[in-house]
């Protein structure tokens, strides 16, 4: 399905490896995010019910110059899982950067393969139990094809995590595309555009819609590659929560669910009753385009999806054991604030999260290793009722689940 637009796009590719990253500050960090954190993985597509020691196979669809695909080699190597992480791309270039930081961080479980991911078939990588495709389908011809090639290559039971743009959130970013399209255009070699692009960016006026958008900064802080990425893409095109979720049902997928699934909730931007009313008759898709359609800050939407109707995590299960994603309990515990309302903040956009009477006791007890038994059985030792805890536990994790920060680990 190669045109014109996608010869562009590889050689955009070529040129400026995306994201730029140097290997050298890999002793320094570890990019941590979503979709593809192995924590995430374990509990929005499995359930948390896929045992740890059961080997996963990984696609890095579109792997660029690696961060997926550095953290969850990294997070299935430090937690001793067995597993292979296939990063699959066009760019050569992209895959020199990728190879290298794996190379300074001694990652053994990643296998690098140059191709499209719409030649899947003939690739013979076989079949995966989770596949990335994060700021690919996006750029491609055909999008619908895209996804439906991914589907194809899932194991039974399989999901797969998605990022895409969305366009509220991208306010600004079509208009000086517009522009750039004049004043640089495509013929044009690709460091040329890029010092044009500076330059329109240097001197473009304050009433411009990029200028008053906070939450876009990759023209500002992503180097020449992420100005190029974002300004000169040849084809760049956002998707709506509906347009999504079409895209997903369309190649035979089920949406697990939005990260984070909070953000997707007018409820939560809505106090008013009556409102409410209202949005009580919506279906989930319908009430996750109202709470995109009414907050504006949304720039990109994360989709996990699965292969198949999804595998709930057992939160009612008293051998499951939470764990809490980038956070530490006994910390995120003295740090409650007095009112016990927790402030969750993204994009600019602030909400308030109340937590029950027994969350501070919950929390300082969640290690990613006592299950919801033993730290119920904890707390009874304390004076506290069975039926008093399992109330506030289940209303911490309907705080928490919905920010992706309580999750249930995989079963050993």
């Amino acid at each position: 399905m190669q045109d014109a637009t996608d010869n562009r796009l590889a050689a955009q590719y070529e040129a400026y490896p995306y994201p730029a990253r140097d290997p050298r500050e890999e002793a320094k960090r570890l990019i941590v995010g979503s979709p593809s954190h192995l924590l995430e993985i374990d509990h929005w597509i499995f359930g948390a019910r896929r045992p740890a020691s059961r080997p996963i196979r990984a696609l890095m669809a579109g792997g660029g110059s690696g961060d997926g695909t550095m953290m969850l080699a990294q997070q299935l190597a430090q937690a001793g899982r067995p597993g292979e992480v296939v990063w699959l791309d066009r760019s050569t270039a992209a895959r020199k950067v990728a190879e290298e930081r794996a190379k300074v961080r001694g990652l053994t479980n990643i296998r690098f393969v140059n191709g499209s991911l719409l030649d899947l078939p003939e690739l013979g990588l076989g079949h995966f139990d989770y596949i990335d495709c994060c700021g690919v389908l996006h750029h491609l011809p055909d999008p619908a094809a895209g996804l439906a090639a991914l589907a194809g290559a899932l194991a039974p039971g399989g999901g797969i995590g998605l990022m895409v743009y969305a366009p509220h959130g991208r306010t600004g970013v079509y208009m000086l595309q517009d522009a750039l399209r004049l004043l640089a255009p495509a013929s044009e070699a690709p460091a040329e555009r890029v010092e044009v692009a500076k330059r329109l960016w240097k001197h473009t006026p304050e009433t411009a819609w990029l200028r008053r958008n906070p939450w876009i900064d990759d023209h500002i802080k992503g180097g020449d590659a992420g100005l190029y990425d974002l300004l000169l893409n040849p084809r760049d095109v956002a998707f709506t929560v509906p347009a999504l979720a079409a895209l997903i049902e369309g190649a035979g997928l089920h949406l697990r669910c939005f990260v984070e699934p909070g953000r997707y909730d007018p409820d939560r931007y809505l106090p008013d009753p009556r409102l409410r009313a209202r949005t009580a008759a919506m279906t989930p898709v319908e009430r996750a385009a109202l709470a995109e359609a009414i907050t504006g800050n949304m720039g990109i939407h994360i989709a996990y999806c699965t292969l198949g109707e999804a595998v709930e995590p057992a939160w009612d299960d008293p051998a499951s054991i939470p764990v809490l994603r980038e956070l530490d309990g006994p910390t995120l515990a003295r740090g409650i604030p007095a009112d016990g309302v927790l402030r969750v903040a993204f994009d600019d956009l602030r909400v308030g999260v109340p937590l029950p009477r027994l969350a501070a006791a919950i929390l300082s007890r969640v290690d990613g290793q006592r299950s919801i038994g033993a730290i119920g059985a904890a707390l009874a030792a304390n004076g506290i009722a069975q039926d008093v805890f399992l109330r506030d536990f289940a209303a911490l994790r309907g705080a928490l689940e919905p920010f992706n920060r309580l999750l249930l680990a995989a079963p050993a």
